[in-house]
């Protein structure tokens, strides 16, 4: 396999990693890919209780979350190993980090002290339910947080109890929102030169990604309940059960029901009276989705497709995760990236699903060992090779 070039869009960036877990590590992951030099800084082996927590280090997950990346080992439980941790925030322009809000005061690499070093640097922060209140120190996981932002609620089906979404969206949807916010500072800085604080939470970003539902309570006063694989306002929106499997349908506005119906060959129900528009469909969505259950399992879910897509009826295949990466569009976005790893061979990786046109994402590199880089980086900021020596005999790296 030939090696991929890195991203030239942020390689002037150094961000100093102390994520775990996947909130964090999905905000150094998008810096990361467009080119960012990420030093993710580790405990030594044995130090930290917690390590191990996502899995082995050469296994699908962690390979996943954690390429681009150098790697170092630091005690930071040392005053050795926080001066050291100093001295790398004075040449480095980002920190992300989500332990619990007094982790990071009673380890004195708050906001505080990092900007009294350097001023122009960024923290990010993400937490399981903010830097304040009365939950602050409460440890947030990702399924936490979906119960407590109202997912669970809306998702499942009717009447069978609260149900969480099939992926960490708390998790991921945290770490978006605090690249975005780096971002963000990065590109104020440029007009100030000062760093700031980026902020962001689990609890946050659920609540957040809630988008229209949570709209839906705060201006028209609607708790919104679970509606299954229907769509709560639109209808016939949802899936269809076909001669042999299943499909997915979207029909919004009156023209695409109209093009529905002539694509069930059943013309005659674009303008039958109870069916005519959006509220009646609605009003009578039970009787129409009985109806439409019975027409699409008269045929297989290509012969619908075939017929939904000459009629521009917006519809899909409902995939495993393996047909996923088999289906031809998904296999042009080249979102399935190979990388090669000195353990496991090629294997793939999920891809950045951001393009741009001159200095796009690139996966260049596996996740080291741990501490790969150490030496390395205590050089690039002026240590010593007598000091680094004295460093691994005191077991600060």
């Amino acid at each position: 396999m030939s090696a991929a070039q890195p991203s030239i869009a942020l390689t002037k960036l150094r961000v100093l990693d102390l994520t775990r877990a996947r909130a964090g590590p999905t905000c150094c992951r998008i810096l990361g890919d467009f080119g960012a030099d990420i030093i993710k800084i580790e405990a030594p082996a044995g130090v930290d209780p917690n390590e191990g927590m996502s899995g082995a280090r050469d296994g699908s997950d962690m390979l996943n979350l954690h390429r681009n990346k150098r790697c170092m080992t630091l005690n930071m439980k040392e005053r050795t190993g926080h001066d050291i941790f100093m001295r790398l925030v004075k040449s480095a322009d980002v920190v992300v980090e989500n332990f619990r809000p007094d982790v990071k005061e009673r380890m004195g690499i708050d906001y505080d002290a990092l900007n009294a070093v350097n001023p122009r640097i960024v923290l990010a922060s993400i937490s399981g339910f903010g830097q304040s209140g009365p939950y602050r120190t409460r440890a947030g996981f990702d399924q936490i947080a979906q119960g407590m932002g109202g997912l669970m609620w809306v998702t499942g089906m009717p009447g069978s109890g609260p149900m969480r979404a099939g992926i960490a969206i708390a998790d991921s949807s945290a770490g978006i929102y605090a690249a975005t916010g780096i971002l963000i500072a990065l590109a104020e800085r440029e007009r100030s030169g000062h760093g700031q604080w980026v902020q962001t939470s689990l609890l946050e970003a659920q609540i957040a990604m809630m988008d229209f539902q949570a709209a839906r309570y705060l201006i028209d006063g609607i708790v919104p309940g679970q509606a299954g694989n229907d769509h709560p306002y639109s209808t016939p929106m949802g899936v269809f059960e076909t001669a042999d499997g299943f499909i997915n349908i979207g029909v919004g506005g009156d023209g695409q029901w109209r093009a529905l119906c002539v694509a069930l060959d059943r013309p005659d129900l674009g303008e039958a009276p109870e069916y005519a528009t959006l509220e009646l469909r609605f009003r009578n969505r039970s009787k129409l989705t009985a109806l439409l259950a019975e027409i699409f399992k008269t045929k297989t879910s290509a012969q619908w497709l075939t017929k939904l897509e000459q009629e521009s009826v917006p519809a899909g295949p409902i995939y495993k995760l393996d047909e996923v990466f088999a289906d031809p569009q998904v296999q042009h976005l080249g979102i399935a990236v190979p990388l090669d790893h000195p353990k496991r061979g090629e294997v793939r990786v999920v891809g950045q699903p951001i393009a741009l046109s001159r200095t796009p994402a690139s996966i260049v590199s596996a996740l080291p060992e741990l501490g790969a880089q150490t030496d390395e980086i205590l050089r690039d900021v002026g240590y010593s090779d007598s000091e680094i020596t004295s460093f691994h005999a005191n077991k600060i790296v």
